[in-house]
């Protein structure tokens, strides 16, 4: 097989650097995308091939900024078989507090609407060339049922699971593969701050090699570490009273304010 030409968004640190180098040890041409060109830079100089590959600085909520990335890495790679829409925030919020509503736009924003923004100018070249690719959506465990204080977050990630299906099916005509992953706890920033245990909390880079198995397969839909799924599968089932008795006192994730606004789309 021809070495795999690999997008990645939210790749300056996290999940999408460990993706980054699980790539990079395959072979990969990569284009990375993240607002920290400096840091993106500096992780491209510690992978193999690093004169292959392309970083593109940039904040996903800029649409325009995405496509451009998006036209210069297929005219550098020529042409795409994975795009992963990586680039999230997870933070706390709660609807009774006003300030927190620019909050909630901004988790939607960079987590539901920029995965699509992100996939959009890839379609295209994917439909035209002969290898089949694959669109990578990052769900989460907690998109399966609304964690107390996550509010912004919980609905973020359950829009992209429902997103990534309906997807699949206009994508599956054109042999263009939709996957979802939901990553249950990894230990990377995003996490860290989390004032809580964690179980089943498992390495980044483990999480990129099993992710890029789940990708490499075409597979749908997959809960890493598969714990996780075990776990998710059993609050689906529990029946809401049941449920609001077991999380109503769950600790909460920090909440904090909004990040500067979006440029112009």
């Amino acid at each position: 097989m021809a070495p795999l030409r690999v997008f990645i968004t939210g790749a300056s640190s996290g999940l999408g650097a460990a993706l980054a180098r699980e790539y990079a040890a395959q072979g990969a041409t990569l284009g990375l995308l993240a607002r920290r060109g400096d840091t993106l830079a500096a992780l491209i100089a510690t992978l193999p091939n690093a004169e292959r590959h392309r970083h593109y600085a940039a904040d996903v909520r800029d649409h325009a900024a995405i496509a451009a990335a998006a036209q210069s890495f297929l005219a550098h790679a020529g042409g795409v078989d994975v795009v992963i829409a990586n680039a999230g925030i997870s933070v706390g919020t709660l609807t009774e507090h006003a300030e927190d509503i620019p909050v909630f736009a901004e988790v939607i924003a960079t987590n539901v609407v920029a995965t699509a923004a992100t996939f959009a100018p890839f379609i295209g070249a994917m439909r035209a060339q002969r290898t089949p690719g694959r669109l990578v959506g990052i769900g989460s465990v907690a998109g399966i049922r609304g964690l107390p204080g996550a509010e912004a977050y919980s609905a973020s990630k359950a829009a992209v699971i429902s997103y990534c299906e309906s997807l699949r099916l206009e994508m599956k005509p054109h042999g263009i593969r939709v996957v979802t992953l939901c990553p249950g706890y990894i230990d990377t920033p995003m996490t860290q701050v989390n004032p809580y245990p964690m179980p089943f909390l498992m390495a980044p880079d483990k999480f990129a090699a099993r992710a890029a198995q789940v990708i490499a397969a075409g597979d749908s839909y997959a809960v890493i570490p598969w714990q996780m799924g075990v776990v998710a599968k059993v609050l689906r089932l529990l029946p809401n009273a049941v449920y609001d008795w077991a999380f109503s006192k769950a600790p909460h994730k920090p909440r904090k304010a909004a990040s500067p606004a979006a440029p112009p789309q």
